[in-house]
C-alpha cells in the first residue's frame, strides 16, 4: 500500500474525497464500495468536478491525464492517505480508545475528565459529538469516517489538545476508519448482542473489537508503553487479555480483577463503592446512578492508575462528573415520580437500566421502548422478554423504524413479552409521543418510568424522513401538562 500512496502523493493533491459531490479541482477521489452505493459508479462525476486522480479497486475508464491508482482495499487506502494528508496528527497526541457494546460514551467522558483535571486540553470523539477545543460538532457516527477523523485530530492539535479520548465502534474497526492510528491505551467495556445485522455472529463481532487491542502490540512510532484496560467480568474481556499490550489492568466486580469494586451502594442520588487493588483502597462517590456505572467508573479509574495518577485524586475527579446526556438522565418538572431517559438499545443495556430503575423504588417500574428498524432483528424478542420480566408495565413503541413497518418491529418485540407475561402488563403504541404519554399518565407516586432507546438523540427516522424528536423534551412537555391538569383539578375539586 505504501508504494501506491507514494505514487498518489506525487500529485500533491489539494484535497481528498470519497463523495464525488465534495470533489474540487486537484482532489483525489477514493471509490469506496458501500452497502447501498458503489463509489466506482461515481468516478466519472468526480473527474468532471476536477479530480486529478482516482483510487479504485477495479478497472474503470478515465480520460487521458487522470491519474489512477488501483489497490486491494480503497477504505484502507483512504485511511492511510488521510493520515498522511493531514500530517499524521495522531502521532503527536495521546490516543485513548474505548470500545464495547455499552458504556463507551460515559466511560470516555469519565476518562476525559481525568486528563482535563490535570490541566490538559482534551478532545472527545464519540456518539454525542466530536469536541474540537471549545467547538462541538454533532456526529452521525460513533466513530467518524477516516477522512473526517484525521481532520478532527489535526484541528485538536491546532487547538492545543494533548490527549484525545475516542469511542471506537466495531463498524469503525471493521471498515478501517481508525487504520493508521496508533493508540496509547485501549479500554474494553463489555460485549453483548448488538449489530448482528452487520456482523455475521458474535464471534465476528468480537474479532472486530479485538483489532483495537491487537494493534497495541504491533510496532509503531510511539515509544511509551501501551496500556490495555479490560472488564474481566465479561468472558470476552478474559479472551482479550491474551491479545493485549504488555501493560494490562483488569477491572470488575465479581471476578479476580486487578481493580475491584467492593461495598457497592446504589441510591437515587448516585452510587458509592470502594475501589480496591494494588494501589490500595479508595472510596468513590459518583453522581451517576446504576451498577453499570460502577463498571464505567472502574474503567476510568484503571486508566488513571495506569497513567500514574494518585488514586485519591482520580476518585475525586470522577465524583464531580455529571450525568452524560441521555444516559440515565432524569427528567424532572416537579412530578412525584421519577422519569429517566436512557440510550439503552440492546438487550444488555435495557437489562442494566431496568435493574438500576428497580433499585430506586419499592413501587412500580414502567418502561417505554422500541427497537430500531434495519438493525439486528434477533434482539427484538429478547428485549421484549427482558422488559416483561423486569418491568411492572411495558409500553412497546417505535424507535427509529427507518425503512421497516413499525408494526412488524413491535410484533417481534411482543413475541418476547408473550413468553413471560400477560396482555394486562403491556400495551402496543406505534406513535412514540403517545406511548410516552400513556406511560406518564399512569405513573403514580414513587414509580419510576424509563424511556429507553434513543437517549440523547434529537430526531426520529421514519422512512427517509428525519423528524425532530427528543425523548427528554417530549417527556417534559407531557409532564407539565399533566401537572397543570392535576393542579386545575385540585382547585376545582
Amino acid at each position: 500500500m505504501r508504494e501506491e500512496l507514494d505514487k498518489l502523493f506525487t500529485l500533491n493533491p489539494s484535497g481528498l474525497a470519497y463523495d464525488s459531490r465534495r470533489v474540487e479541482p486537484g482532489f483525489v477521489f477514493f471509490a469506496i464500495k458501500g452497502f447501498v452505493q458503489d463509489g466506482h459508479d461515481y468516478v466519472a462525476d468526480a473527474i468532471r468536478r476536477g479530480a486529478a486522480g482516482v483510487v479504485v479497486e477495479r478497472a474503470v475508464e478515465v480520460p487521458a491525464g487522470v491519474f489512477v491508482v488501483r489497490v486491494a482495499d480503497t477504505r484502507l487506502a483512504l485511511a492511510l492517505a488521510a493520515a498522511r494528508f493531514y500530517g499524521f496528527p495522531g502521532r503527536r497526541l495521546r490516543l485513548v480508545g474505548v470500545t464495547g457494546t455499552n458504556g463507551k460514551t460515559t466511560t470516555a467522558h469519565l476518562i476525559g475528565a481525568l486528563y482535563q483535571a490535570r490541566g490538559e486540553k482534551v478532545g472527545l470523539i464519540g456518539t454525542l459529538y466530536t469536541r474540537v477545543g471549545d467547538l462541538i460538532i454533532p456526529e452521525e457516527r460513533t466513530t467518524p469516517e477516516s477522512l473526517e477523523l484525521q481532520y478532527f485530530l489535526k484541528r485538536m492539535l491546532e487547538e492545543g489538545a494533548t490527549t484525545v479520548v475516542m469511542e471506537v465502534s466495531s463498524h469503525a474497526l471493521a471498515l478501517k476508519r481508525v487504520a493508521g492510528l496508533e493508540f496509547d491505551a485501549a479500554v474494553f467495556t463489555n460485549l453483548t448482542q448488538d449489530h448482528l445485522d452487520f456482523h455475521r455472529d458474535m464471534e465476528e463481532y468480537f474479532r472486530a473489537k479485538a483489532e483495537l487491542f491487537k494493534e497495541l502490540i504491533r510496532p509503531g512510532v510511539k515509544s511509551r508503553p501501551k496500556l490495555s484496560v479490560l472488564n474481566i467480568d465479561d468472558p470476552y474481556g478474559v479472551r482479550l487479555s491474551a491479545l493485549s499490550a504488555s501493560r494490562v489492568i483488569t477491572y470488575g466486580v465479581d471476578g479476580a480483577a486487578d481493580l475491584r469494586a467492593r461495598d457497592i451502594a446504589l441510591t437515587g442520588g448516585g452510587t458509592r463503592f470502594v475501589a480496591e487493588g494494588p494501589w490500595g483502597r479508595v472510596p468513590v462517590r459518583l453522581k451517576l446512578m446504576g451498577r453499570f456505572n460502577v463498571y464505567n467508573a472502574l474503567a476510568a479509574l484503571a486508566v488513571g492508575l495506569g497513567e500514574g495518577f494518585p488514586p485519591e485524586e482520580t476518585a475525586r475527579v470522577l465524583e464531580g462528573v455529571p450525568a452524560v446526556a441521555g444516559r440515565f438522565e432524569r427528567v424532572d418538572v416537579g412530578q412525584d415520580f421519577t422519569v429517566v431517559v436512557d440510550y439503552a438499545h440492546t438487550p444488555d443495556g435495557l437489562e442494566n437500566v431496568l435493574h438500576a430503575a428497580r433499585a430506586l423504588t419499592k413501587e412500580r417500574v414502567i418502561v417505554v421502548f422500541g427497537c430500531g428498524g434495519d438493525r439486528d432483528p434477533a434482539k427484538r424478542p429478547v428485549m421484549g422478554e427482558l422488559a416483561g420480566k423486569l418491568a411492572d408495565f411495558t409500553v412497546v413503541t417505535s424507535d427509529n423504524p427507518r425503512s421497516e413497518e413499525p408494526s412488524a418491529i413491535i410484533a417481534a418485540v411482543e413475541e418476547g413479552l408473550k413468553r413471560v407475561t400477560g396482555r394486562e402488563r403491556y400495551i402496543l403504541e406505534p406513535d412514540r409521543r403517545e406511548a410516552i404519554a400513556l406511560a406518564l399518565e399512569q405513573a403514580q407516586t414513587g414509580d419510576v418510568v424509563v424511556i429507553a432507546g434513543k437517549g440523547h438523540e434529537d430526531s426520529q427516522i421514519i422512512g427517509d424522513a428525519k423528524l425532530p424528536f427528543d425523548d427528554r423534551q417530549v417527556a417534559a412537555a407531557i409532564l407539565r401538562k399533566l401537572l397543570q391538569a392535576r393542579d386545575k383539578g385540585a382547585k376545582t375539586g
